[in-house]
């Protein structure tokens, strides 16, 4: 069965910039290719950081007061301060930078996303340096395949490839990423077993696992999981 992973989705065309490209250079690049971020690269392209519009702004909020300062000031106000004065990326940049692998899962980059409150990833290759960048946007573009892509998976991989299921015993509907399997196996495992690797199909987005079984062999724990013959 076929794992998403984040070199399916991610752009490869990459806008980057580099550590001395000047504040209106990065702006420029931004707007031009219609991002809102970039990463910092060096010339063997290993990301040094990212620079981003909420960097960039900073310039624009402090305005007329750039040395403004408080007595007690924490350390978020002091960095939108110094970044307010910045004029080149090394020095606007946010780092390091959190990365991730093309091999990398697409649920894996998505927790990372939300632990490190970012909207964006340099995808590194196994030398470190970058081939990509994901965006939260691209990792759900895996929802825009078609009911009938997604039935087409179960039905191949789950049903017929994993758990060698013959046509006919299971039906398979597929309605807005939603899966419905219906019909009766042997046993409680596979039934199990089948609703957990649909969910895993990429583009679905609930199963609905109404296939009935005759034996509930989940129930033989005294069974050795290795050898299946009674422990004495």
């Amino acid at each position: 069965m076929r794992t998403w992973q984040v070199g399916d989705v991610m752009t490869r065309d990459v806008a980057t910039v580099a550590e001395e490209t000047p504040y209106r250079g990065i702006v420029d690049v931004l707007v031009r290719r219609g991002v809102s971020g970039a990463p910092v690269v060096d010339s063997f392209r290993r990301v040094l950081g990212v620079v981003s519009e909420a960097d960039l702004l900073h310039k624009v909020e402090w305005a007329g007061h750039p040395d403004e300062r408080r007595v007690f000031e924490g350390r978020r106000r002091r960095t939108a301060r110094e970044k307010a004065g910045a004029l080149v990326a090394r020095d606007l940049m946010t780092a390091p930078a959190v990365t991730t692998h093309a091999r990398a899962t697409l649920p894996a980059a998505a927790r990372l996303m939300d632990r490190e409150a970012v909207k964006r990833l340099p995808v590194l290759d196994d030398l470190g340096r970058l081939v990509g960048v994901v965006t939260r946007g691209d990792l759900l573009r895996v929802h825009l395949r078609t009911d009938a892509e997604i039935r087409e998976e179960v039905v191949r991989e789950v049903l017929r490839r994993v758990l060698a299921v013959r046509d006919g015993l299971v039906t398979v509907q597929v309605r807005a990423g939603e899966v419905t399997l219906d019909g009766r196996l042997d046993r409680r495992s596979a039934v199990e077993l089948a609703g957990r690797l649909a969910g895993q199909v990429g583009g679905v987005v609930a199963v609905r696992n109404a296939i009935g079984y005759d034996v509930d062999d989940t129930t033989l724990r005294e069974l050795d999981p290795v050898h299946a013959t009674p422990v004495a």
